[in-house]
């Protein structure tokens, strides 16, 4: 991207709430500072009386794809019902566009459905975290691997808490989310790959829950390696060694498994490019 470039801002999940009216203003600021344009979708904040429909939402992120103007795509929106949008997008148009959806959480259904259905590459990151806790730092290295200046933005620290090495290309995200496209078309093909796992909510029981599914859907038994990020409510209760732990429990004793504190819901949590090869070592 280059400056003076515009850049869409779209809610493919839940509408914001007039709360986040100001913060996203203000985001719209630091975009402008850094010489991005924001194009924003019609409609971002919630209105019960008028929520668009998923056909909807996905008319709107569609007509961003189709406009050769707009340099990427940030969605700052999470929730529950961005896998709605999933039917009515056209992975063709998207397959041709180079375009990154950026996104989180809930949208981690998008990032994942483009990234299986199109190759093309997206990224897990929320943009709000230019307005967070974090924000200076955070507006730094986003603006700094925006423009190509450095990979800061996506140099996460971790450590290996089973076996020393993993090599694939990138999925998933959050794990509550990532299940939502278990046994749909947008399911990623793990085999070979580096599953990207980490939650918000959820303490042990839904862990064990969203364990025991990818388990059954045989998702051990074809990924690379795990790179998890941070797990807030579990972590919170009991720490992270007790969702290594558990994750290994699940895994099996030949899957590498990594920890990293700098992936997740954290307004500090740096940025993971989801379908792009990645080597993590010791």
């Amino acid at each position: 991207m280059k400056k003076g470039e515009k850049a869409a801002i779209v809610c493919c999940s839940n509408q914001r709430p007039q709360s986040e009216k100001e913060k996203i203003r203000k985001l719209y600021q630091i975009l402008r500072g850094m010489g991005i344009l924001p194009v924003c979708a019609e409609r971002l904040y919630a209105d019960e009386e008028n929520r668009p429909a998923g056909e909807a939402r996905a008319e709107q992120l569609m007509k961003f794809y189709q406009d050769d103007s707009i340099r990427e795509i940030f969605d700052i929106s999470g929730g529950d019902i961005a896998n709605e949008i999933l039917p009515y997008l056209d992975y063709d148009v998207i397959a041709g566009s180079s375009k990154r959806f950026w996104g989180y959480s809930d949208l981690t259904t998008v990032i994942n459905a483009v990234s299986h259905k199109t190759g093309n590459e997206a990224v897990l990151y929320q943009v709000k975290n230019l307005v967070g806790a974090s924000g200076e730092m955070q507006q730094k290295a986003f603006e700094n691997y925006l423009f190509q200046k450095s990979e800061e933005l996506t140099g996460f620290s971790y450590k290996f808490v089973q076996k020393n090495f993993m090599k694939g290309r990138t999925a998933g995200g959050n794990i509550r989310c990532l299940l939502k496209l278990a046994g749909t078309p947008y399911w990623p093909d793990l085999q070979g790959k580096i599953l990207i796992l980490e939650a918000l909510g959820g303490k042990r029981e839904q862990l064990i829950t969203y364990l025991s599914q990818l388990k059954q859907l045989g998702v051990f038994e074809q990924a690379a390696g795990i790179l998890l990020g941070t797990f807030t409510a579990m972590e919170k209760e009991e720490g992270a060694e007790a969702v290594c732990e558990l994750v290994r429990h699940f895994a099996g004793p030949e899957m590498p498994v990594a920890k990293t504190q700098e992936i997740g819901h954290g307004e500090d949590s740096k940025a993971v490019v989801i379908g792009r090869d990645l080597v993590l070592h010791l």
